[in-house]
């Protein structure tokens, strides 16, 4: 009975496992890249080390309910208040479980750092990646072209992607490639992928963001070859991709043009693949900047870098402040100095 009634609790579960991982195509159980390569055998790892606590109990709990069920003549008899054994294997395995997923993470933590770039003989691409209000802007800042809700590389190829937002957070997300980051107003955050195979894959928006979210996806192209996606480059600078929309150059005004919504239209439509053949050098730490004090004073190209002229204007500014309050300082520090020395004596003489 209890062979049988194992038999098909598996044929239920292998049954089910392939329902479940049938609508797995195209995500994070389909990786196309190296880093959802690793990412999916975390998960599976993960997965089977907590079923080996999983699945004893419900073993278990069905052959409890199975042997002492009505009108068996089964006698329950709990007589004893502490068992060693039982104690031993109950706290045991899932310190020994916790311990395993603890070094699993923390390597992980570590290999999959998302800031951590990827290891290749081929030099990276770098894409500056801005989420607005419902689209996504791609600026190749190396080849000084742009594009609206498309991004192209070629495959075997690390990506460099800086990520900001416009406004509302959001979360860059491409499942088959890998991890997502989130994109935050004023901030620039990292992320690494590359693509082992040619292919489009989708990408879109983890978090909700406004009545427009549903439209926060883009395609995610990895080219076969260098070459193609040279071609691709070249059409965009020469405006001459046929059945796409070529709006120019990207500068301050086209940048805030196309930032523009709508928040309380009736319908948010989707906004089509659209290219820019060249771009304003430094537009997307521009926009970076301009949620900082300082803004157009901090070159995050450079590093911590700041304008001399600021510089210069803070120390001369500082230097009137201690020119002017130096003399008032003193007098206040001197009067100060003799009313405790005072107040110290008379306290001695009490």
């Amino acid at each position: 009975m209890i062979l049988l009634l194992t038999r098909i609790l598996s044929k239920v579960a292998l049954a089910l496992m392939v329902g479940l991982l049938a609508g797995c195509q195209g995500g994070v159980l389909d990786p196309k890249g190296q880093v959802g390569i690793e990412e999916k055998q975390l998960i599976i790892v993960a997965t089977l080390l907590m079923l080996v606590v999983v699945i004893p109990v419900i073993f278990m709990t069905l052959y409890f309910a199975w042997k002492y069920r009505e009108g068996r003549d089964e006698i329950y008899e709990p007589k004893w208040s502490h068992s060693t054994k039982i104690e031993t294997v109950v706290w045991a395995i899932p310190v020994i479980i916790v311990i395993i997923l603890g070094v699993i993470t923390w390597k992980s933590t570590h290999a999959l750092d998302p800031y951590k770039p990827l290891k290749s003989d081929k030099d990276h691409i770098n894409v500056q990646v801005v989420s607005m209000n419902w689209k996504w802007l791609f600026i190749y800042p190396d080849l000084g072209i742009a594009s609206v809700n498309e991004l192209r590389f070629p495959e075997n190829v690390p990506v460099a992607f800086q990520i900001s937002s416009e406004g509302t957070m959001n979360s860059f997300f491409i499942p088959q490639l890998g991890s997502q980051i989130y994109s935050m107003a004023g901030m620039v955050t990292k992320l690494h992928l590359i693509a082992n195979e040619p292919g489009t894959f989708d990408g879109y928006s983890a978090n909700y963001s406004g009545p427009g979210f549903t439209n926060m996806k883009f395609k995610a192209i990895a080219t076969e070859t260098q070459a193609d996606f040279d071609a691709w480059v070249a059409g965009v600078k020469a405006e001459s991709i046929a059945g796409s929309t070529n709006n120019g150059i990207l500068d301050q005004a086209s940048y805030d043009k196309l930032a523009e919504y709508d928040l309380h239209a009736p319908v948010h439509e989707a906004t089509p693949v659209q290219y820019y053949g060249s771009i304003k050098p430094g537009i997307f730490n521009d926009n970076v900047m301009k949620f900082m004090k300082d803004h157009g004073k901090v070159e995050l190209l450079k590093g911590t870098t700041f304008d001399s002229n600021m510089i210069q204007g803070n120390s001369n500014h500082g230097e009137m402040n201690h020119g002017e309050m130096n003399h008032g300082e003193m007098e206040m520090n001197h009067e100060s100095s003799e009313n405790s020395s005072h107040e110290m004596h008379m306290e001695a003489d009490k």
